[in-house]
Parts: C-alpha cells; structure tokens; sequence
C-alpha cells in the first residue's frame, strides 16, 4: 500500500503541475486571423444538434477569410432539413468504402473539398464561444504548432455522465507530463481531442489525412500522434473557456459511445490489463483499507481525490467524482471489459454502423 500511495501522490504532483502550466486558450484580446479557415463538421442523424451547433459557428468573430461546410452522412432523421433551413453548406456523404469508419470517411470527404490553409473539425454536439476559433489559431501560432486541439469543457448532466465523464480530462492530466512531451514531440504522449481539432491543411496532407487513419476508431489520437510522427508539432491545449460539449445525452449513449473505442485505448491487452489494475488499486483498494481501519488506505483515497478536485477545477468539468472517485473507476473498469466483449464477440455498433 505504501508503493501505491506513492504512485498516487507522484500523479497528484503531475496532476497540478499540468493544471498550472498547461497552455490555456482564452477568448479575450484575440487579434483578426486573415488566413484562409475551413470550418468542418460531419453529421449523422443529429437533427437535435443542428441548431445549436450551427448558430455558435455562424456567431464566429476574429475571421476574415473563412467557410463552413457541414457533410450530411446519410442521415435518416431531420438532419438535411434543419440544415436546409439554415441555408448552411452541405455536402451528401458518399458511401461508406470498405475498410473506412463513418466518422472518418466523412472528415476525409470533408477535407478534400476545402482549400484554406486552416482545417477546423468540429463535432456537432460541441458549442463555441465566438472567438474560439480564432484565439485557438491564434495560440497555435504563437508556439508555432502545427496542430492545436483545445480541449472542451465536458458537459455533464445525469449521475452516470457526472461519474465518468471528468475521468476524459484527469486521465491525461494525471498521467501525463504535457509540457515536456509537447516540447520533445513524445509521439506516445500526445494527447488530443476530436470535437473540435485544428490543423495546418499542409501538415494534414502531407502525412495523409484521415486516410491514413481510416480505420482507427481513436481518429482523434491517432490523427495528432501521425502529424507529431511526420515531424510536426502541436497538442493538446485547456479549451474550457472557448468550447463546451455533451457528448452523450443518456446513460444508454454514453455506454455505447464509450464501449465502442476503450477496446482500443490502452495500446493492446497488455496495456488495458496494466490500465485496470491501476485502477483497481489506486481508486478503488484504498477506499476498502480505509474503512477497514487503515490509515495508509485513507491517505491514497484523499491522495487521489484531491488530483481529481484539481482535475476538475482546472477543466471546468463537474465535480461530482472528487469522492466518488471509486466508483467511477469501477464503472469505467465494467465498460472496459463490456467494450472488449462486445470487441470479441463482433457487436460494437456505434450510429447504426458495425465497428469491425
């Protein structure tokens, strides 16, 4: 137990290291950006999104040079009609080849028909603030970044979304070493967020695009490890003032958008076996020693709860798990197994579509 504690108090160190030297974008005092901006959102049956997601882009300030373009993947809801009715540009997916996941075929038609030296993807669930998209250009190139992912703020509403959601943002923050990976370019250790992604259009087709992530259901991750691969710079930045999103609006919707891509997230069986003894021993042994009388069990558990409350207060997320911390690792540890065996047994559906 004293090892573990140990362990927990370095990622509680490294939890509010990262939470006070982390890149920070924020809205004010954003200058124009007079660069070409593409402006990209796929969508699949996210009628209700249309238009929240529509007005918050449409609101955008700082560009002067700047498109939006939204790609209707065979949406079978009002999807195409709300877009008609905001006289958006759209775009009628094709459809999906063989060997391609949905949302990256449809990023992938997206980017070919923009020419801007901006690629701005975004997730229809997300909301942004008006200078969002320029403060976010505007601090990649001041560290002159290739790539920046401005980390939103995750809405969470329900018990369950307030249990595992902040786990997205304390992951990372607990875990690894930012600046230092950012600075060395340590492809492993890069850390992004699809929802809302910007990058150079030349880096993107210089290391080809989302084709080259075609089948990865981790796009976001792999797209951010294969630019700092091909020798480009950028990462992950604390976006919670400039963009917000709820990524899941029932439990049924988080337990389906979670089980269809944490078969993947730990690097193979290895690294998902390591991840959930981790777990297990750090979030949820100690609470156990605890009230069976040991002191040493309630000192990890405070340990832990602490870089949890940084955590949480750092990304603006909720602060529902800063107690609850044992439980939410032992949910995320049932749908890790839950996504391996629906992985296994070939039933990982996600938006009507089969996940090899």
């Amino acid at each position: 137990m004293y090892v573990i504690f140990f362990i927990s108090s370095l990622g509680t160190i490294l939890t509010l290291v990262n939470a006070l030297t982390m890149r920070v974008i924020k809205p004010d005092g954003t200058a124009l950006i007079s660069d070409s901006i593409a402006v990209l959102v796929p969508m699949r049956n996210e009628e209700s999104n249309v238009d929240g997601l529509v007005s918050s882009v449409q609101e955008s300030s700082g560009l002067s040079d700047w498109n939006f373009t939204v790609l209707n993947d065979s949406s079978s809801d009002g999807t195409a009609l709300r877009l008609k009715s905001h006289g958006v540009s759209v775009i009628e997916g094709s459809d999906l080849p063989e060997g391609w996941l949905g949302k990256n075929w449809a990023c992938h038609q997206l980017a070919s028909t923009a020419q801007a030296k901006y690629l701005v993807f975004m997730d229809a669930d997300v909301r942004i603030h008006p200078a969002a998209i320029a403060a976010s250009i505007e601090k990649m190139n001041s560290l002159g970044w290739d790539f920046i992912s401005p980390y939103p703020r995750q809405i969470a509403l329900s018990f369950l979304e307030r249990l595992i959601q902040p786990l997205l943002q304390w992951s990372w923050l607990s875990s690894v070493p930012l600046r230092l990976s950012q600075r060395l370019r340590i492809n492993s250790m890069t850390i992004a967020n699809g929802q809302f992604f910007i990058v150079k259009k030349s880096a993107y087709d210089a290391i080809g695009g989302h084709a080259s992530i075609k089948s990865e259901v981790l796009d976001d991750l792999r797209l951010a490890r294969g630019l700092i691969a091909g020798g480009f710079s950028g990462g992950v930045a604390e976006g919670s003032s400039i963009v917000e999103c709820r990524m899941y609006d029932s439990p049924n919707l988080l337990i389906q958008g979670y089980t269809k891509s944490l078969w993947a997230a730990f690097g193979g069986i290895a690294g998902t076996i390591f991840t959930i003894a981790l777990l297990a021993l750090t979030q949820i042994l100690p609470i156990f020693l605890g009230l069976n009388g040991y002191i040493i069990g309630w000192s990890t558990y405070f340990v832990v709860a602490i870089s949890h409350g940084i955590a949480a207060i750092r990304t603006k997320s909720a602060p529902s798990n800063f107690l609850l911390h044992p439980l939410s690792a032992f949910i995320l540890i049932v749908l890790i197994f839950e996504s391996l065996r629906r992985k296994l047994s070939g039933s990982l559906v996600w938006r009507e579509r089969k996940i090899g």
